[in-house]
């Protein structure tokens, strides 16, 4: 899946994926053609995870976490509407989890992902038949227009910036009426360092505390909490109106929003039972489908956080 670098769930911690040997010499395709050596470089900070991708790699597996598999796959695959034969973009792919999702299923996949590193896990783990691609998010001229059914980026948007070169990129690449899905922690609720969990002892209640929302900003994620304090990437907090206009300059028109809690359940203790009131609420994630039915707005200019 497009398991990006935002995939760590803030405030909540992830088991480690299940790893499997990989097969030697698997996932050997014939990737992308080198960028031209004039391409213009793609704005902004590059946060990818090569720095730490054994970590993640060890922290996601073959399959994803928990939160993976119980909530954001079964998730995307319904919002993507996968159908044999199609052909699916996985934008910031990680080492592949979705794109295997999307084999299974018949689908001709495509990932792309900044991080060689976790490119070269992916395609040793195969199947040799997805096409991986080296590249930025934010530059994605070397894709063919008007080629792909859909195309996701999942858990990963939060830690691009600018977004408004990833959305026009996706737009390009996908034919008319083709469809993108994009998954990332729930902007309202779950902002790092600025939301967090609160407890009233009176009203006996679990709710959820929000110091900022509307304004963007950018805050380090450590990728080795409790060992290496020092190793971080960034993530980049944007309102979700942000998102919207970003996807409706791309001349993408969403038609979806969904948010979904955390699968989780407290079973004892006081508090279990408004802890469960509280994580079926609050949502842990958005999703947000947008459809290439139009050109890509002129009216708009896109806000400096985008």
């Amino acid at each position: 899946m497009a398991v990006g670098p935002a995939d760590v769930p803030i405030g909540g911690m992830k088991q480690p994926g299940k790893r499997t040997p990989r097969p030697h010499g698997a996932g050997r395709h014939p990737g992308p053609k080198r960028q031209p050596s004039n391409a213009t470089p793609p704005p902004g900070p590059r946060t990818d995870w090569g720095k730490v991708a054994e970590w993640y790699d060890d922290l996601v597996g073959d399959s994803g976490s928990e939160y993976h598999r119980e909530v954001v796959l079964p998730g995307v695959v319904r919002l993507l509407g996968v159908t044999p034969g199609e052909r699916m973009l996985d934008v910031a792919c990680g080492q592949g989890v979705l794109c295997r999702v999307l084999r299974e299923r018949s689908a001709e996949v495509t990932g792309v992902d900044a991080a060689a590193e976790l490119i070269r896990a992916a395609r040793e783990r195969g199947p040799s038949d997805i096409a991986y691609h080296i590249a930025d998010a934010r530059e994605l001229v070397f894709l063919p227009a008007d080629h792909f059914a859909a195309a996701s980026c999942v858990l990963a948007i939060q830690n691009i910036h600018p977004i408004q070169p990833v959305f026009t990129g996706v737009a390009r690449a996908l034919r008319h009426g083709g469809r993108l899905v994009i998954v990332m922690m729930h902007p309202a609720f779950r902002g790092p360092k600025e939301t967090s969990w609160g407890w009233d002892g009176e009203q006996k209640v679990q709710f959820r505390r929000v110091d900022r929302y509307l304004v963007p900003r950018k805050s380090p994620i450590t990728t080795h909490p409790g060992k290496d304090p020092d190793r971080y990437t960034w993530t980049f907090h944007k309102p979700i109106e942000s998102y919207v206009r970003a996807l409706r300059n791309a001349g993408l028109l969403v038609d979806a929003i969904e948010e979904w809690p955390s699968h989780k359940t407290s079973t004892s203790g006081p508090r279990a039972a408004a802890e469960n009131t509280a994580r079926k609420e609050i949502p842990m994630f958005m999703a947000i489908r947008a459809l290439k039915l139009g050109t890509p707005a002129a009216s708009d200019k896109p806000a400096a956080d985008e």
